[in-house]
This record gives C-alpha cells, sequence and structure tokens, in this order.
C-alpha cells in the first residue's frame, strides 16, 4: 500500500498549483493522509474526489473543515495501526504532543505536522512522521512531502524534498 503524507497546506489560492502537485507526484498513491492546518475548503475537495484520503484538522482550520474532519484519526493500513493527529496545543513540544495524543491507543505509527519542520523518529517503539510543509516551509530550507509504502513485514519511506 502506498501513501502520499502532507500537512500544513495552508493554501488559500492558486489551487491548481495543489492539484499539478498531486497529478505529478501522488498518481501513483493508493491514499493519501493529511495531518491538518487545510485553511481552504477547496483542498479538502480536491482530496476528497482525488484518491481515498484520511485527514484531521489543524489549530488553523475553520469550523467547516472541523466539521468534516475529525481532531484525531487512528486507522488500520496493512496491519499497522497508524494515528494522524495534527500536533497543536500548549503543553511540552509538538513531537511530544503527538506522542501523548495515543499514548493509550497500541499504535505503529504516528502521523503529526504543525511544526513544518520534517521529521522521522522512533519514540518508544512508535515511528514517528512528520512530512513537514509542501506550501509554508517557514524556517526550513525545503518543502517537503513523505511517501510511505507500508507491506506486512516491513515499512519504505521516501521524504521528497523540493525547493
Amino acid at each position: 500500500m502506498k501513501i502520499g503524507i502532507i500537512s500544513d497546506t495552508h493554501i488559500t489560492k492558486n489551487i491548481s498549483s495543489f492539484i499539478d502537485f498531486l497529478d505529478t507526484y501522488f498518481k501513483e498513491v493508493d491514499i493519501i493522509i493529511h495531518s491538518g492546518d487545510y485553511i481552504s475548503m477547496e483542498v479538502i475537495e480536491v482530496l476528497q474526489n482525488y484518491k481515498n484520503f484520511i485527514g484531521v484538522w489543524g489549530n488553523v482550520d475553520e469550523p467547516e473543515i472541523k466539521n468534516l474532519t475529525k481532531e484525531k484519526e487512528i486507522v488500520t493500513i496493512e496491519g499497522y495501526r497508524i494515528g494522524i493527529f495534527h500536533g497543536h496545543g500548549t503543553d511540552s513540544n509538538t513531537l511530544d504532543r503527538a506522542y501523548e495524543k495515543f499514548r493509550e491507543d497500541d499504535i505503529d505509527i504516528i502521523i503529526f505536522g504543525h511544526s513544518h519542520q520534517p521529521l522521522v523518529k522512533t519514540k518508544k517503539g512508535i515511528l514517528m512522521l512528520n512530512s513537514g510543509s509542501l506550501t509554508n516551509k517557514r524556517q526550513e530550507r525545503w518543502y517537503s512531502y513523505i511517501i510511505l509504502e507500508l507491506h506486512p513485514e516491513s515499512i519504505d519511506l521516501q521524504f521528497k524534498f523540493f525547493s
């Protein structure tokens, strides 16, 4: 199963560039996971019509987006339990907030965003993934996303960076 992972798109205009990105880089993925901060309902509509889509809301998303998505989502794909959460909050740091959100949930992988900082790390046996941002890199050098391939006995992970 091939999964495209994005977060923090913060798109308010030029949705056609986002569609071009999907057509170019996510054509082969089976599922798209977005870990929040879409900003625009158009982004969700495009994702819903493009591929199988799983997403959660982020701290800057409007009530309309929050009504369509959850704050926290748990899905099972290829036998892996995956937790998805944006990462917002005031306690600790983004990584720790994402981990704590699923502390009681027997999770294999946690996908989160919020910091706009690409990250792959394990924390107490859980694979922690932050794809960074496609459109708002803040202090980072590159924009980024993840291609994650899940197999019953292995995980293949590719970070993709671009300027």
